[in-house]
Order: structure tokens, then sequence, then C-alpha cells
């Protein structure tokens, strides 16, 4: 939905249709590009917080062999007319420092720097951060100028959390979905067309790691393996820290 054109209006058709053209979008990478940009973990023996755990292979019920990831980073395109060649990294894993869903928007740098002699050059770029769990709401992470006479910048966040300004809990995933169910609303739920398109895009990298079924060992409480980190490092890029 981040990716998508805005619908012509709200409603399920007009919604769904969007989804399935971006969805349809995603370039779909040879087997060889999939295991390239992309990577499989599985968590082994750490700790989480004050307390050790076990790796998912001494877990109850778990091959002492397997090779189930429980970590997997993507790198992803979207071949249309707006995100042509603006790369997509998707993350998701268990027993990582944190359990926070996040989307993070990063802003190109302005294309010329007007204090090149000065720390400005050296600006991490703004994010817009849209947080959907556990602490919803919307966060645009900018640099500002400390006051005083010298050039020193710092970190700053604009934000908004419903916390603040709504007494209501905004409900869960499920308690909408089934709500959408009884008042028979399909804007949430999938059409054969997007889960085909998205089946066409995931393929690729399913085959891949069945002709090569390793996966990447990482401590548990850690942020996933090393392999993760170089998806984004290899662009000149880094994973934000998770955000509880």
């Amino acid at each position: 939905m981040v990716a998508m054109e805005p619908p012509a209006a709200f409603g399920a058709d007009a919604v769904r249709g969007e989804k399935a053209k971006v969805v349809g979008a995603i370039r779909p990478w040879s087997q060889e590009e999939a295991l390239a940009n992309s990577v499989r973990g599985q968590y082994a023996k750490g700790a989480m917080g004050d307390k050790e755990v076990v790796g998912y292979r001494q877990e109850d019920r778990v091959e002492p062999d397997s090779t189930t990831e429980t970590y997997v980073a993507l790198k992803v395109m979207v071949d249309n007319w707006r995100w042509v060649g603006v790369p997509f990294y998707l993350r998701t894993g268990k027993r990582m420092s944190a359990r926070s869903t996040e989307i993070a928007i990063c802003f190109k740098p302005a294309p010329y720097a007007q204090f090149r002699d000065t720390e400005v050059d050296r600006l991490k770029p703004n994010y817009l951060r849209i947080q959907i769990q556990p602490n919803e709401g919307m966060w645009f992470d900018l640099f500002a100028k400390r006051p005083g006479p010298e050039l020193k910048m710092e970190d700053i966040a604009l934000g908004f959390a419903y916390k603040d300004f709504f007494e209501m809990q905004p409900s869960t995933g499920y308690e909408t979905l089934i709500y959408d169910c009884l008042t028979g609303d399909q804007t949430l739920f999938q059409r054969a067309d997007n889960i085909e398109n998205g089946w066409r895009a995931v393929q690729p990298f399913l085959d891949a790691w069945a002709a090569q079924p390793q996966v990447q060992l990482y401590e548990a409480g850690k942020d996933g393996p090393q392999a993760g980190e170089e998806l984004l490092s290899r662009d000149g890029r880094e994973w934000r820290e998770l955000n509880v």
C-alpha cells in the first residue's frame, strides 16, 4: 500500500485494483538475482534482555538440522513510472532485539550542498517513519541547526502518536478484518490477481532458496545475520535501529 497509486475512490474495487497493479510491477528476478538480493537467517542461542534463550534448532519439535528460516531480508524493485530505480528493502524476523512493525521512507539528499566546508556535508538523510506497532503513529526524522553562533546540527523528530491524542486504542488487524467480514467490506482483502502477482514476485526467491537451502545463523536478541547488513551496505545504506 505504500507504493500503490492513489485510488480513484475509497472502495474495494478501486483500492484492490491499484494494489494489484503495483504488485504486478515488482521486477521478477532471475534465480541468480534472487539469491544475490535476499538473505535467509535462523536464530541461534542468545539472550532476550536478561533471559537466555536456545536456538531455533534446539526448540521443541524442531529437527536439529532444520533449514527453516526465522529471518528474511529482501531487496525488490518496482518497475513502473513512479518507482523505477528506487529500491525497496524488506526485513522480518523472530527473536530480534525488539518487536516493531515500521515503514521508513528515506528521502534523497539535496542535489547541491551549500555548506561544503562544514559538517552539514555529513548529514544523515531525512526519514518519514510510519509505525504500525506497537506505538502507532508517524514521525519525520530530520536535522535542525542547534541555536547559537556555531553550525551544529542535531537529530530531531516531529511526530504524532495515536496514544497521545485518542483515549481509544486502535483496532488490531484481526479486529478490523473480522468487522469487515461482518459488514461485507472487501477493501482490505486480497483479490485473486493480486495474489497471483505476489506469487510471481516471490517464486524466484523460493526457487533460489530451494537450490541453496543453507541459512545464515544469527544470535537471538540481535537484528539478524551479518549478511543482512551487507545486503544494504553494498548499496551505501544501512538498516534503521528497531523502534519500540
